[in-house]
């Protein structure tokens, strides 16, 4: 697997996503509110038999990496989505919360604080 596959964040995008309360050089001009991407991934037959053999002698769980890469994307992909469609330009704050979702698969949850920015004079 390449560099591009292990990691994540934010791509070429209208809205700014930051884990800072604010943005140097910018001042908030309006407060939207939370804004959130969620979704929820299962895992494959192939994946799960593939990660209890790797379990067995240890090492990456490849596959699993690759596919929790791909859930957050997409749910900051979500987020985005949900900001821009309330008029945001930023997201401040953002945070991913994962958890099991009974036993069956990986939720996850991109969220944080939608506003309005725009450059200090």
């Amino acid at each position: 697997m390449g560099i591009e596959e292990y990691g994540g964040g934010q791509s070429q995008s209208d809205v700014l996503v930051v884990t800072t309360n604010d943005v140097p050089g910018y001042k908030v001009d309006r407060v939207i509110g939370e804004v959130f991407g969620l979704t929820v991934r299962s895992r494959h037959i192939g994946s799960q038999i593939g990660a209890g053999l790797k379990s067995l002698v240890g090492g990456e769980l490849k596959g699993l990496t690759k596919t929790l890469v791909e859930t957050r994307n997409q749910a900051m992909e979500r987020l985005i989505e949900q900001a821009r469609a309330r008029g945001a330009n930023a997201v401040l704050m953002f945070r991913f919360d994962v958890t099991e979702a009974a036993d069956v698969g990986t939720e996850v949850c991109a969220y944080g604080t939608a506003v309005v920015i725009s450059s200090r004079p």
